[in-house]
């Protein structure tokens, strides 16, 4: 496998993904972005309602995660990205963009060859139980506990030809990031 410009640490909320990706990109000396601090106000206040997001709210986010991508890959930088992506659609907007986004999403200068992110995509999983339950020990976020089935709901396990691998949260957090970083060798 080539090496990844990218890895995506995504899952359900609860799976661990702002934790793994923090720890991933420690070990490997790359950038970490958790995409949970670039949702808008507006979605914030939604999920605090109860109110899951729908693709009208998120593409724009996923718009500004992948121009944040395109640029730091540009520059030749290796980032880890901790986000739900739970639809294929929300993953490959990360990876290309999107044509009709409404943002800058995909607005490359003239004559500019625009910048391939190579994605791996690790997926956090696990069952509703366990996740519920962590999200229930959780302080202090937006996204409550009453909305994690609808995230299991939407999600669309990541398959061939996508770039991924799938390890379960009932792991310790030592041996999920053994499984990723043997992934990369």
């Amino acid at each position: 496998m080539a090496a990844p410009d990218v890895l995506l640490v995504m899952g359900v909320s609860g799976s661990g993904k702002s934790t793994v990706g923090a720890l991933l990109a420690s070990e490997l000396g790359w950038k970490f972005y958790d995409a949970d601090d670039y949702h808008p106000e507006e979605n914030r206040m939604k999920m605090q309602k109860g109110i899951p997001l729908n693709d009208e709210d998120r593409i724009p986010w996923l718009c500004k995660l992948h121009d944040i991508l395109r640029r730091d890959v540009a520059s030749g930088q290796h980032v880890v990205l901790a986000c739900s992506a739970l639809k294929k659609v929300y993953r490959d907007i990360l990876i290309q963009g999107k044509d009709d986004a409404p943002l800058e999403c995909d607005q490359s200068g003239k004559g500019e060859k625009p910048v391939e992110v190579k994605l791996l995509v690790v997926h956090l999983t696990g069952s509703f139980d366990i996740i519920s339950g962590r999200l229930l020990r959780r302080k202090d976020h937006f996204m409550p506990p009453e909305l994690l089935q609808s995230q299991f709901d939407t999600l669309e396990t990541p398959s061939a030809p996508e770039n991924f691998i799938q390890i379960n949260v009932d792991k310790s957090l030592s041996e999920i990031i053994a499984t990723v970083m043997e992934t990369l060798k």
